[in-house]
């Protein structure tokens, strides 16, 4: 039987009360419902204080380039679909530097769970203003407040072609490890944005703000997450954020499409030879 100590590699780093530690929580505990072993998981990350996950968590990990997240993932995936990958960037990492390969992502239905940890700023180059940061936010990069307006993930997601849409809240981590089980289940490109609160560098979007300011939309009679005239209604709510599943629909993913009747591009699992892989490392020492 598996436990959540099977997936916990080392102890944090993260600020005191930062909300990855929701995300770490989670994460381990939707691995462990569904029982998938270390092995036969990857982990992607991006750049940004999420990126520490892969020294926390264990499991395959690639700690990629600034936005670069989601190729590598992609890649990952084609080559081994018995693998269960998972995709983790922050809010910068996936809708600035990495917003095309998102959206693309998102068309092309990827076999693959992408989580996206939205602090609503750019946590680990102390605090600049990031795209999804509301209109006003006084940073060390706006002064005298942001004048965009901010992004919206789901909402990208949702008019790219989504199939699996959802949003979730650091604070409240027995619905978050369900929603990962659910993206992990689902067979295509499931995105779960993840309301996190940077406690170090957001003081006006914090636990209590996201606590008043949400609401859990599969509680709300009426909802159905299969269709998309309530998915759109509940994405375009005004000054509050719906958390849950938005919406879910069954299409091939691009891994049926373009492999058809094959499982992967590796038809077997491959060996490591121990002592070549040494050599090459030493080239990099």
């Amino acid at each position: 039987m598996l436990k959540e100590k099977d997936y916990h590699l080392h102890d944090p780093t993260w600020c005191p009360g930062c909300g990855l530690f929701g995300v770490f929580a989670s994460l381990k505990k939707a691995a462990v419902s569904l029982k998938i072993k270390p092995e036969d998981m990857v982990v992607v990350t991006g750049i940004g204080c999420h990126g520490r996950l892969n020294n926390y968590f264990k499991a395959n990990g690639f700690h990629a380039l600034h936005g670069r997240a989601l190729p590598v993932a992609t890649g990952a995936k084609l080559a081994n679909s018995h693998l269960s990958v998972i995709t983790v960037s922050g809010d910068g990492d996936a809708y600035s530097i990495g917003l095309s390969h998102f959206i693309h992502a998102v068309r092309r239905n990827i076999d693959l769970t992408y989580i996206v940890v939205n602090n609503m700023i750019y946590a680990l180059t102390l605090g600049q203003t990031s795209p999804t940061s509301q209109v006003g936010f006084v940073s060390i990069s706006t002064p005298l407040g942001s004048k965009e307006f901010p992004l919206d993930g789901p909402r990208m997601a949702f008019v790219s072609g989504g199939t699996f849409i959802a949003r979730g809240f650091s604070g409240a981590p027995k619905q978050l490890s369900r929603l990962i089980e659910q993206g992990l289940q689902h067979k295509g490109f499931a995105l779960i944005d993840v309301l996190s609160p940077c406690i170090t560098h957001n003081k006006i979007n914090t636990y209590d703000w996201y606590k008043e300011n949400t609401y859990n939309i599969n509680q709300k009679k009426g909802h159905d997450p299969k269709r998309r005239d309530l998915a759109w209604k509940a994405l375009n709510g005004g000054d509050t954020f719906a958390l849950g599943l938005l919406y879910q629909e069954e299409r091939p993913s691009y891994n049926e499409l373009v492999l058809p009747g094959k499982k992967s591009l590796v038809q077997s699992r491959t060996t490591v030879d121990r002592k070549e892989w040494d050599r090459i490392l030493q080239k990099f020492e």
